[in-house]
């Protein structure tokens, strides 16, 4: 079922006691060496490995089965536009893939969430923005700019077949404080955002979204957060 929220603290301790390895897929040399500079800067020391087309990317998940991270453009040779997501997204689900995009629309961060991803950081972010996205997503947090999916974007983006959409009964059911804690995902909050706003910790947080997922019948983390950033976008159109 992918990577949940709940898994994050394992993932966060990984990172903070050994290196990580993470793939750049980008087409353009100038990106991937950009990026690598901003891993660099990250605490600890960080394995990069690098593709400029979807065969390598395959070719390197094939023989590096343990890449913690893939930063991956959605159009390079071999990779256009979601096909080559949905093909890595099947081939290997339990790969935590980030998209680094030129698109900074609504529609293509919806879709990517969709899809599975971790995180979402279009290329004109600044260097100090995409250094902070590195260290959620190397940390095991999610990355997603409250600036991109807090844009309406005209018909609400349906639910992908994998995910049931919750019914209004479904949210019924939820206390007061689980529904704080839905809407701060859904403005993009992380895992520790969200406990520190609240005035939680974070594995109290962690607690909530798992029995959220229950109650709504989610099957696993990007459905959640598909959920909570569709509803807080409802939710700021209706109250416009």
């Amino acid at each position: 079922s992918g990577y949940d929220l709940l898994g994050a603290t394992s993932r966060r301790r990984h990172y903070m006691s050994s290196a990580m390895k993470v793939m750049i897929a980008d087409d353009h040399w100038i990106v991937r060496e950009s990026l690598k500079q901003v891993i660099r800067r990250l605490n600890g020391v960080h394995t990069t490995l690098e593709a400029g087309t979807f065969d390598d990317v395959v070719e390197l998940l094939l023989t590096h089965p343990d890449v913690d991270l893939v930063l991956a453009d959605l159009i390079m040779p071999g990779f256009n536009d979601f096909d080559g997501l949905e093909r890595l997204r099947r081939e290997f689900p339990q790969v935590p893939i980030a998209i680094v995009s030129v698109h900074e629309d609504r529609t293509h961060v919806m879709r990517a969430v969709s899809n599975g991803v971790i995180g979402y950081i279009p290329k004109s972010a600044s260097g100090q923005e995409i250094e902070l996205a590195f260290e959620r997503l190397l940390a095991g947090e999610v990355y997603f700019p409250r600036r991109l999916i807090e844009r309406s974007g005209g018909e609400p983006i349906q639910y992908p077949s994998m995910a049931p959409d919750p019914s209004g009964d479904s949210l019924e059911n939820l206390t007061k404080r689980e529904r704080e804690v839905i809407e701060l995902l859904g403005k993009g909050f992380s895992v520790q955002r969200i406990a520190t706003q609240l005035t939680l910790n974070s594995h109290t947080v962690r607690v909530h979204l798992g029995n959220m997922m229950r109650k709504m019948g989610l099957p696993n983390r990007s459905a959640m957060i598909h959920f909570a950033i569709s509803h807080a976008n409802a939710a700021r159109i209706e109250g416009a």
